[in-house]
Parts: structure tokens; sequence; C-alpha cells
């Protein structure tokens, strides 16, 4: 119920006043009723201002007639609840509809109207903003770390050397760049063995064959090359993902055309006459998907419309900024931190505890900017540059409430391609859903191991057992969500497992092992 913003002026209180004093000049019976309507014009007034406090605000912020409708709007609802509650008409609602301005400000008007709840109470504290609160978290983070950089370079120095940069620029490192330029082989063999499916000159069964040792040598020919060089951590960990790149999507080509060839052959024999769909290998489709941003192989991709330079050269920036970035808190923070520290499973446990929480911070430091680096950055300039139209390259990850959430979130690439090529094929197979999910965290074990200790040359499976750990945190995660019905706690959960404590414990594993393996062959 509202009333129009002119009828709140000073004509309008000039007639209020008119007709209270006509009421009070009446006579007999009439002045009694005259004195019941001045008070409930009166009450109602009072009872229009309870509404001070929320229209404050809107007299202050509107103005014009905007603010005047807000308060008139207010005014009139407020005033016709109250006085349906007590019993009065509708004539008399409607007379105060046209309540004065002034009297919403009375001191008489309640203060307190219903029963609310602090901002900050386990019952509000949901149901509000906290942007506030969000960035002074991040002024006190900036000033925090800031003070420690500034601490740290004045007992240290700067520990950068120009061994980190050129590490991977020695002779020695020069197999590995040869090995790297020569992976494209696998997909051109792959390719010509699909143009020899689609003529049909060769056998299903041949075709299945061919791609199982292109596809294992793709992977095997890096391991051997990292293994017989003694090349740095750095280059062998990138040729090793390069390789595993190339393996899932060659696994991904010859999955696709297999299924593709099937469809294909059930049309040709009209059990699917209502599809119109026809067989095509097509080289310049590998090539264009070979350099994507995808491990999922199809004929064709959404694509943008054009590419932006200026975008782009920003991002470039910015990719540049957070490499250095992640080198400068590895070589300051974190060398230092391993190099005095211990084998997490030797000496002193509380020791080695606190050694793990010391690093901690600095390594969940790195894998932030290397989630933003490489996710985010590299990955947009890739789909940019190649106008790669599905950029959904993560979800958001921070806010998984279970272990398995997160690994559904946190790397799209990959989540797609396990689910199409590992858990969609074993459901349909009959696999049950647990084993199928056993089955997928067993083979993104293998291949963060492989990633791991072959540039390392070191086998100790560290990287598999955590991989594998996953699965009973899964479990534990799951459990503590349906039990608490409550988000924090899995996703504080998998804060502490994933970031606080399995991190750091890899990292001083994997190091204290090589170390003692370089110790022993010295």
């Amino acid at each position: 119920m509202t009333i129009n913003p002119d009828s709140i002026t000073s004509s309008s209180d000039d007639n209020h006043n008119n007709n209270n004093l006509r009421r009070r000049r009446g006579s007999g019976g009439g002045g009694d009723k005259s004195v019941d309507d001045v008070t409930e014009l009166d009450s109602s007034s009072v009872d229009a201002s309870s509404s001070s406090d929320d229209l404050t605000s809107d007299v202050r912020d509107g103005s014009g007639n905007g603010g005047l409708d807000k308060v008139s709007e207010a005014v009139s609802t407020t005033v016709g609840k109250i006085s349906d509650g007590d019993g009065v008409q509708e004539e008399q609602r409607k007379a105060n509809e046209t309540t004065p301005l002034k009297y919403v400000y009375r001191a008489s008007a309640p203060a307190h109207r219903r029963n609310k709840e602090s901002p900050l109470s386990s019952a509000a504290i949901f149901k509000q903003s906290h942007a506030g609160l969000l960035n002074l978290c991040i002024v006190v983070l900036i000033a925090v770390n800031s003070r420690l950089i500034i601490e740290n370079l004045m007992k240290y120095g700067l520990l950068i050397g120009s061994g980190f940069w050129s590490s991977s620029t020695s002779v020695r490192d020069w197999p590995l760049l040869m090995c790297c330029l020569s992976l494209p082989i696998f997909p051109l063999a792959a390719f010509l063995v699909e143009k020899m499916a689609q003529k049909k000159y060769m056998t299903e069964h041949v075709v299945v064959t061919l791609h199982i040792v292109i596809t294992t040598a793709s992977i095997l020919y890096p391991v051997l090359v990292i293994l017989r060089c003694d090349s740095a951590f750095l280059s062998g960990g990138t040729l090793m993902m390069f390789a595993c790149i190339v393996w899932m999507k060659l696994v991904s080509y010859a999955h696709t055309n297999y299924d593709m060839r099937q469809l294909a052959k059930s049309v040709d024999e009209g059990e699917n006459s209502e599809i119109n769909y026809s067989y095509n290998v097509s080289f310049k489709s590998l090539a264009y998907f070979m350099v994507a941003p995808t491990l999922c192989y199809q004929l064709s991709y959404p694509r943008s419309a054009s590419i932006r330079k200026g975008w782009l050269a920003r991002q470039l920036i910015k990719l540049v900024i957070f490499t250095g970035l992640m080198g400068f808190i590895i070589e300051q923070y974190i060398n230092p931190i391993v190099r005095s520290s211990q084998h997490p499973f030797e000496g002193n446990l509380l020791y080695a505890i606190e050694r793990v929480l010391k690093l901690s911070v600095p390594i969940l430091y790195v894998w932030l900017c290397m989630f933003y680096s490489l996710f985010h950055l590299w990955l947009n300039i890739l789909a940019e540059i190649l106008r790669f139209g599905d950029r959904e390259f993560y979800k958001d990850w921070w806010n998984a409430k279970t272990i398995d959430e997160y690994w559904r979130l946190w790397n799209m690439p990959v989540h797609k391609w396990m689910v199409r090529h590992i858990y969609f094929p074993c459901l349909g197979n009959g696999i049950p859903k647990g084993v199928a999910m056993v089955i997928s965290f067993f083979i993104s074990a293998v291949f963060h191991e492989l990633c791991i200790a072959v540039p390392c040359r070191l086998f100790k499976f560290w990287a598999f057992l955590g991989i594998m750990f996953q699965i009973p945190l899964v479990i534990l995660t799951n459990f503590l969500q349906n039990k608490f019905k409550n988000s924090n706690v899995g996703n504080m959960t998998f804060w502490c497992f994933f970031c606080i404590v399995g991190q750091p414990m890899c990292v001083l594993l994997y190091y204290h092992d090589v170390m003692n393996r370089n110790g022993s062959s010295s």
C-alpha cells in the first residue's frame, strides 16, 4: 500500500492539524469520539514512527521523490499491519496513510520491535557478507608477509643464485630438449594408424594393438632419456609432464576414434538409422587437439570470436611475475628450511613436526602460485592464442567439502579425461562405482609418481602412496560431512591434510632420500 509522495508536504501537515482541531471542537457524544480519534491518530503516528531506524537511511539516501516513496510505502505498510492487529477498520488505516513524515522521528517511537541476532552469532553469521573482514585479512596478510620478507632479507640476504635460473640450460639437459621436440612423432604415428583403419587396411584388433604400442612408447621413451642423463630436476619434471600430457591425449584420440568407428558401423548396419553420422579422420583436427588446452579429443571445439591482444599481454606479464615469485619463495624460504631439516621418519619427532609446519606456509604459497600460473594464466593464454572457447579449466575447489569433491573441481581437463576414458568405461563394463574410483585413483597415483620419481631418479613411491591415501580420506571427509551436516568441517579437513601436512611431508621425504642416495653414491 503506497501513497503519493506529494501528499507528504507542508500542506499535508496543515490539513492534519486542521482535522485535529475540528475533532477537538466537536460537541456532545461527538466530543468523546473526537478524543478517541485524536488518541488513535496519535497512537498510529507513534506506531508508524517505530520504523524510524529502518527508514532513516532511506530518507538520507533518497533524493527527491525516490527517497520519499520508500518512506511513504514503509510507513503505510507498518501502520496497516499494526491497525489490522488491533482490529481497526479500513477507513482508519486509510486515514493513517497520510501520516506526516515528522511523526516518524518522535521520541516515543519504539526502537526495538522484533527479535534480532547479533551479526556474528551462529544463527546469522552466514546470512550476510563478510567482504570487509576478508579485505582486513588480505591487508594483514600482506603486512605480515612483507615484514617477514624484509626480516629474511636483512638476516640472510638474497639467496637466489644464477644456478636456479640456468640449471635447465646446461649441456647435460640438451638430450631432454631433443626428446621433447621429438614427441610429435607419436601423434603422427597414431594418425597413420587411424587413417589405415578408416580405409579398412587392418583389422580392429591390429589397430588397438598398434595404439597400445604407440602410447606405451610415448611414455617409456622420455623415462629412459631422463634416467640415462644426469639432468636437473626442473628439466626432467617438465619433460615428464609433457610426456604424460601426450600419453593422455593419445589415449583419448585412440579411444574416441574407436568409439566413432563403432558408431559409424552401427549406422551402416541400420541399427541407428535415425542418426546422421559420418566417421572422419582429420590431421587438422589432431594437430589442433595436440596443442589445445584439453585432454579430450573431438572433431571440433567451441571457438572464440577473436584474439584479445591487450588481454593476452596482461596475462603474459602476470605469468612472468608469478613465476618469479615462485622462484623467490623456493630459493629464499623452502630450500634453507629443507637443508636444515632431517628425515621425517628419523630423529626427534617434535623437531620433524616443527619442520613440517614451518614448511607448510611457503609450500602452500608456491602451490597456490603454481595453480594460478598454470591453470588460470597459462591455459587461458594458450586458449586465447588458439581461440579455444571452453575455458573451464577449474572450478571453486577451494570450497570443496570433501576430498573427492576437490578432485572433481580443481583440475577439470584431467577430471574430464578420467571420467570419459576411465570411470564411465569401467561402469559400462559392469565394474562397481567404488572399484572404478579406486582404478581412477590408481592411474592418477602412477602418473604422479612418474612426474616426481623419474626426475629424482629415485623410486620410493611416496607420491604414489600419497595419492592412494586419498581414498581413505575420501571416506573420512564424506563421513564427517554426513555426520555434522556442515561444509566447514570437511573443508578444514581437506586443507589440513592436503596442504598443511601432505605436501611438506612429501617434499621432505623426497629431498632426504635424494640426498641420502647422492651421499651413498659419492
